[in-house]
């Protein structure tokens, strides 16, 4: 098989960089390269970067970026493009998942990078998205512009494949140098969509840098924050944790690590008309890469006193789990993850407590008192919990509040706005139809916060200069 080279490095002579082969790490990633480089190359990229996104990005206003973003998405949302058929070979060997499972969730989730979504998520951060391109009158008097960071690094994570497109479109819109750890798991998408870039705009072949080296390689991660004054970093909660405390002083953090969502389907939406089909929808919403992304349900509760009682609705969910296999087989695990769906198994098959069916499509333990809540091991293995009292969802969650994020909703226009702003008091900052979880839409507000906002810096220009400077006009008095 060909080698696949992952990862871009502009600002060096391609003759000195080595090359490692990802097979020799995981039997998965057999065929891709990474490049490994020196601190000092590091440094050299980084600069590189930030001297040439000011000439060549922070020179273009948004609507020309937008513009090009979107070229780039349609190219790789046409099945014939060399570019796309490169990914629907590689991801699904590289990650594991369904071929067909990967083409499907790949399109909707490029379709929400398209020119209309992307300025729906510009206007949704910024009133006003002029003043990332030139001063803005400000309401309280005086002039303001939005600059992003002159190099922003973004730290990877290979959980979800195409998870890096989100941070890199919000770093490319606050027009800053992008500098990407690409993830050992999965560098592959991130690594075509910037060639795609550059083949559209070939002078951004100096805007943005992809790069690899070994996590917990404290050396190399300080030579690429040298010249970062902004770092995204997505990963387990001890490793960023362990990254704070590493951080040069000055240097901003945006964080994402481990999440917990769940779904919550009242007895009102459990009629024999939206019974079965809510249950497919749960099961779409854990096939959809195999529970791998934060916004992935691992618990359901559902209310007792309507015509399907909870027991019934979960053993609908877990046909609709085998429905889905059928479509979509689910992953073979690694040996870790087979460990830990059967300590879960086993967990629920212990406590005397749990209903368990367990099948080769995904395995489902319901429960009839609401148990400590917690993630499950992924790979299509979920709670049903059944409750009298949606009220029991929030005293639930409680204990979890700081790794909450979705909640997928089934219930009536009576219930869900009180309901939902219960959730949002608890720590949810995002909610949505169940079947709607695993697809956040553009501009959604990651982890409560805003996704391009949150990577600018504000200059304003004060009424008091602007008078002043009218002193000094050739045509004052």
């Amino acid at each position: 098989m060909k080698l696949f080279r992952a990862g871009h490095v502009p600002g060096l002579d391609p003759q000195s960089i080595a090359w490692l082969d990802l097979g020799t790490r995981q039997a998965a990633s057999a065929g891709i390269a990474v490049p490994v480089l020196s601190p000092g190359q590091i440094r050299t990229v980084t600069r590189t970067v930030r001297d040439q996104a000011r000439v060549h990005l922070q020179t273009l206003s948004v609507t020309d970026i937008i513009e090009r973003i979107d070229a780039a998405v349609m190219r790789l949302l046409n099945p014939a493009d060399p570019a796309r058929r490169t990914l629907d070979q590689g991801l699904p060997r590289l990650c594991g998942l369904d071929a067909d499972m990967v083409r499907l969730n790949l399109n909707r989730y490029l379709k929400t990078f398209r020119t209309q979504g992307l300025h729906r998520f510009v206007a949704e951060d910024l009133p006003n998205p002029k003043v990332l391109d030139t001063w803005q009158p400000l309401s309280k008097g005086g002039w303001g512009l939005a600059m992003g960071s002159p190099v922003l690094l973004h730290l990877w994570a290979g959980n979800v494949p195409a998870l890096p497109l989100w941070s890199l479109v919000c770093g490319l819109l606050s027009k800053s140098g992008n500098v990407g750890k690409l993830a050992s798991a999965e560098p592959m998408f991130v690594s075509v969509f910037a060639q795609v870039l550059i083949d559209i705009e070939p002078c951004w072949r100096d805007v943005l840098a992809l790069l690899w080296w070994e996590g917990g390689d404290t050396q190399l991660e300080a030579a690429a924050m040298a010249e970062a004054q902004t770092v995204i970093a997505y990963g387990a909660d001890a490793t960023l944790q362990a990254l704070r405390g590493r951080l040069p002083q000055g240097v901003r953090l945006l964080e994402h690590g481990h999440k917990l969502s769940f779904g919550v389907v009242a007895r009102d939406a459990l009629g024999t008309r939206h019974g079965p089909e809510l249950a497919q929808a749960a099961a779409q919403d854990m096939a959809r890469y195999d529970q791998g992304g934060c916004y992935s349900p691992h618990l359901f509760f559902v209310q007792r006193g309507g015509p399907v009682p909870p027991r019934e609705w979960a053993e609908r969910l877990f046909h609709a789990l085998q429905n889905q296999h059928a479509r979509h087989p689910r992953r073979t695990p690694d040996a870790d993850e087979a460990w830990a769906c059967a300590q879960w198994r086993q967990a629920h098959e212990w406590s005397g407590q749990a209903v368990l069916m367990t099948s080769e499509g995904g395995d489902v333990a319901y429960l009839d008192a609401p148990p400590i809540i917690a993630p499950g091991p992924g790979l299509r293995c979920v709670q049903v919990v059944a409750i009298d009292d949606l009220s029991q969802v929030i005293d639930c969650i409680a204990p979890a509040r700081r790794w909450l994020q979705t909640a997928g909703l089934a219930m009536g226009p009576q219930h869900w706005p009180e309901f939902s702003r219960q959730l949002g008091r608890a720590g949810v900052t995002r909610l949505c139809a169940i079947g709607a979880m695993a697809a956040p839409e553009a501009g959604w507000h990651h982890d409560g916060g805003h996704s391009l906002r949150d990577l600018l810096s504000w200059v304003e220009v004060e009424r008091s200069l602007e008078d002043a400077a009218e002193r000094h006009a050739p045509y004052a008095d």
